[in-house]
């Protein structure tokens, strides 16, 4: 049988490290960005530079590749739509759809029984006072948005007065828990009921940008649990083929609410391509190609630190231990809060 080739939208460092995964099993990828400087074509077999509304690279696109996935949730539906009619594109752009907007996304979760956070829609500056009771709470935009972009954090009626939010947008404004920690899981569904997990992994931010990763979380049985059964259950009422991510918030009296869903591999699950024998990278191209689903088995503990801006400059040459790995996503242009590189320490179990 003959590997099919895939087409990754996207050529940030998530489509770098999926391009590094397919050409590790064999597989050519073909790389579709609208930033001609995407990192991803140094990874790729083949790129293709163009917006991702452009009918004449689409159709380039299509024609070159055997099916299509996504490193990023906020491609145009409409785009999606057209490409899944002429080849298959995984996951299904529906959930993309679905995902893409906050409160169709929350609203999604409270209808399976999963936990959110309290939240309201908000449409003008009337509907923002009247839920003084999400206060203190953050008002995000519905669509867009990510790394705390889009996001007004607002601790006290007061703060009210002083926002000046474009409601030619719409919002969602979710109520501040007592955080204790966060948390993720991810996982890669292969179809109705086959799917390998990785066990619950804890995440620290800062400036609401993922700063370090590690595995494993330090969390009690109860959460454990729970957060794979809700990540299970979310997939599967997805119908999802790929890997998936499911971010968590933990409160003070351990209360489980799930915050996000991110449709994709995503950046708090780097550190499986040095903790286990199969990465989220590589599992979530198998899926989507169908080949054979492996047992996942970890062979490390570890620690992912994200190097963001001029963070980068001092890890380039650097001498690295034995159980460090450094990851260098090749960005042309250095800006400060950017993910310009990751660097893995790994631990025995």
């Amino acid at each position: 049988m003959i590997n099919p080739i895939i087409g990754i939208i996207g050529g940030g460092q998530l489509g770098s490290l999926l391009a590094k995964a397919a050409k590790k099993i064999d597989i050519k990828s073909v790389i579709f960005c609208d930033d001609i400087n995407s990192p991803a074509k140094n990874f790729s077999d083949e790129f293709i530079y163009g917006s991702y509304d452009n009918e004449d690279k689409i159709n380039e696109f299509i024609e070159k590749v055997d099916l299509i996935t996504f490193e990023f949730e906020n491609i145009p539906y409409e785009t999606l739509k057209k490409i899944n009619k002429n080849k298959k594109v995984l996951p299904h752009p529906k959930i993309n759809l679905l995902t893409q907007n906050r409160l169709r996304e929350k609203d999604f979760l409270n209808k399976i029984n999963i936990n959110t956070t309290e939240y309201a829609s908000i449409r003008n500056d009337k509907d923002l006072k009247s839920k003084i009771n999400l206060i203190p709470g953050i008002l995000k935009t519905c669509t867009m948005g990510y790394d705390g972009k889009g996001q007004y954090r607002i601790n006290s009626v007061e703060k009210l007065n002083n926002l000046n939010p474009d409601f030619n947008n719409e919002f969602i404004l979710e109520k501040i828990i007592d955080l204790k920690k966060e948390i993720s899981i991810i996982i890669t569904r292969f179809s109705k009921t086959k799917y390998e997990m990785y066990e619950p992994i804890e995440n620290i931010h800062e400036d609401q940008i993922l700063k370090y990763s590690k595995i494993p979380a330090e969390i009690n049985e109860n959460i454990f649990e729970k957060s794979r059964e809700w990540a299970i259950k979310i997939a599967e009422e997805l119908d999802y083929i790929g890997t998936l991510c499911v971010e968590y918030f933990i409160d003070k009296n351990d209360n489980l609410y799930v915050n996000e869903i991110a449709p994709r591999v995503h950046n708090s699950g780097h550190l499986t391509i040095n903790t286990h024998n199969i990465s989220q990278f590589e599992n979530h191209i198998r899926a989507i190609c169908s080949l054979p689903q492996i047992k996942l088995k970890k062979n490390f503990n570890a620690k992912m630190i994200n190097l963001l801006g001029d963070n980068i400059i001092s890890y380039r040459g650097k001498k690295l231990n034995d159980n460090e790995y450094f990851f260098d996503y090749l960005k042309k242009d250095i800006k400060k809060k950017r993910k310009m590189g990751h660097l893995t320490i790994t631990e025995k179990i």
